[in-house]
């Protein structure tokens, strides 16, 4: 091996080849050999599960194909889920329009324009029961991308799933809830951290002994990731996000291994395929240390890195859109490949608008011939004792146990975003990451590469126009018909509970069951909690 070694090398001095490094910077070589692998790998569903949280992975049990859905009333996304579930769909992603996240009611004249716009209007009770008519809750598993209004949010699926008659132990899904990613890359944020992570340890609490197989958070690396992080960046601030979490129940006196299980983690999957392999085996083996080491978890389900992602967000292109279905396919692929628990694929024509039907149907699609067709489920981690892909995950392990040391050094997470320290670095990755796509030193298919002086011309979805009416019909008549003294009954509970230390997610159900609305409810937090100020961060 040496020899034949030593042959190589000289043939490679004659000859020349280009450097090459992953989104992250880190170097590959032109070629890896078994001195590159490290054997302590371990085997999947055993610590420190680099190669898979389940012994048989996708061979016992495939990923939960969900797609993010949601958009205009109840009603319409409601028949939108039944047809996806008619599909073949296995789990629900919910999407909430920009006024139910922000903590408005969808008659508030500051927010008219965008009821129902990206998302489904929520603004009672009845709007989550409307979502889930005739879709048993014991029977699928429902994911809701929610944050500032989290807590809200999970007391009326909860209050659903009575009326449906469903016991809260049999519900199953994920709230995201990861208020700490929104300071830095997304925006919806609400209440300051202090009273934000309160809301989350309540939600994880309540959920470890009320709704044990719901995740009561999905820290959210995808939306780091979206905002110009690179795939290092994405997984090392997830994780600090997690260890910030989990510290936070820890002061709260929870035990670790109590509510171990209920932390799942979120994320985008790009383009760099084997980088993208890497940064989900790394996750894995890291999160199992921390856990362990950091926090003293002793059980399995408290070690295990459960993942979620979505193939697709920023690295669709509104130039040559169908390209978008290949880099979709070739996303979910990579995800498969590095042991994802549930993957949603985005439609082609997201860059634009909401998908249409027709898109939607072929995204999920794209899911079902990867998970029927290809054999990539056949057996668990495909990758494994892959020269190059062991090496890589070594090297993304090392990148991401630097920048969360950093972190660490610098106060935590918390307080990284609190002085803007997050928001700069994010800020200068995208920046640095434009300028290479347009100097043209990152290609992009179909924008500097390759590109058509014609645009395609789409059928997008169309909103419908009656949204708005329609949706504040239903509010004026839940407020017309409820007890108005119990509402404010139910508020005044809510105000009382949150200036002092009892959980609020019972509160919380109280106030929902009464009718009052999610900007009732939002109105008597803020008055306590006060809401956010944005650092100014160059």
């Amino acid at each position: 091996m040496d020899e034949a070694r030593r042959r190589w090398q000289e043939a490679v001095a004659r000859a020349s080849a280009r450097d090459a490094a992953t989104g992250s910077g880190l170097s590959i070589e032109l070629l890896y050999a078994p001195d590159a692998v490290d054997p302590k790998i371990g085997y999947p569903g055993q610590y420190p599960f680099t190669r898979g949280v389940h012994p048989t992975m996708y061979r016992g049990r495939l990923w939960t194909m969900r797609q993010y859905a949601g958009f205009g009333t109840a009603e319409d996304t409601n028949q939108r889920f039944k047809w996806l579930l008619e599909q073949g769909e296995t789990g629900l992603s919910v999407a909430g329009d920009l006024p139910s996240q922000m903590g408005y009611d969808s008659d508030d004249p500051d927010v008219e324009e965008e009821v129902g716009r990206v998302g489904v209007a929520v603004s009672t009770l009845d709007d989550m029961a409307v979502i889930f008519d005739g879709i048993p809750l014991d029977q699928i598993s429902t994911s809701f991308t929610i944050n500032g209004t989290a807590a809200i949010w999970l007391a009326m699926y909860l209050a659903v799933a009575e009326m449906q008659g469903v016991p809260w132990s049999k519900l199953t899904g994920t709230m995201q809830n990861d208020i700490l990613k929104e300071y830095v890359a997304r925006g919806t944020w609400i209440y300051p951290p202090g009273p934000s992570l309160r809301l989350i340890v309540d939600t994880i609490e309540f959920c470890s002994q009320q709704v044990p197989r719901f995740n009561a958070i999905s820290v959210a690396g995808a939306h780091f990731r979206d905002a110009g992080a690179t795939a290092a960046q994405e997984m090392a601030y997830t994780l600090a996000d997690g260890i910030a979490y989990i510290q936070a129940c820890r002061n709260r006196g929870l035990d670790v291994d109590a509510i171990g299980a209920q932390i799942s983690f979120f994320f985008y999957t790009h383009m760099g395929l084997f980088e993208e392999v890497a940064k989900y085996r790394a996750g894995r083996r890291l999160w199992a240390r921390i856990m362990g080491e950091r926090f003293g978890a002793s059980s399995p389900k408290s070690l295990m890195f459960r993942c979620g992602c979505v193939c697709g967000g920023s690295s669709l292109t509104a130039q040559q859109p169908m390209n978008n279905i290949v880099r979709v396919a070739y996303e979910a692929l990579a995800s498969v490949l590095g042991g994802v628990q549930s993957m949603f694929t985005c439609a082609y024509d997201e860059a634009f608008a909401l998908p249409t039907a027709e898109s939607a149907e072929l995204a999920l699609r794209t899911q079902q011939v990867l998970a029927f067709e290809s054999g990539v489920a056949d057996t668990v981690d495909p990758l494994g004792g892959s020269w190059f892909v062991e090496s890589l995950t070594d090297a993304m392990e090392a990148e991401i146990e630097r920048v969360i040391a950093r972190i660490d050094q610098l106060g935590g997470m918390v307080r990284c975003i609190e002085d803007g320290t997050i928001q700069r670095e994010v800020a200068r990755e995208a920046y640095a990451q434009q300028r290479r796509v347009e100097a043209g030193q990152q290609a992009v298919v179909g924008v500097n590469r390759f590109a058509s002086p014609e645009p395609r011309q789409l059928s997008l979805f169309e909103a419908d126009a009656t949204i708005l009416r329609r949706q504040v019909e239903r509010l004026v008549r839940v407020r017309a018909e409820r007890d108005a003294a119990g509402v404010q009954a139910a508020l005044a509970h809510l105000r009382q509970a949150a200036e002092g230390t009892e959980n609020l997610m019972g509160p919380l159900i109280a106030a929902v069951k009464a009718r009052a609305t999610l900007g009732e409810i939002n109105r008597v937090l803020v008055a306590v909690f006060g809401t956010f100020r944005e650092p100014v961060a160059f």
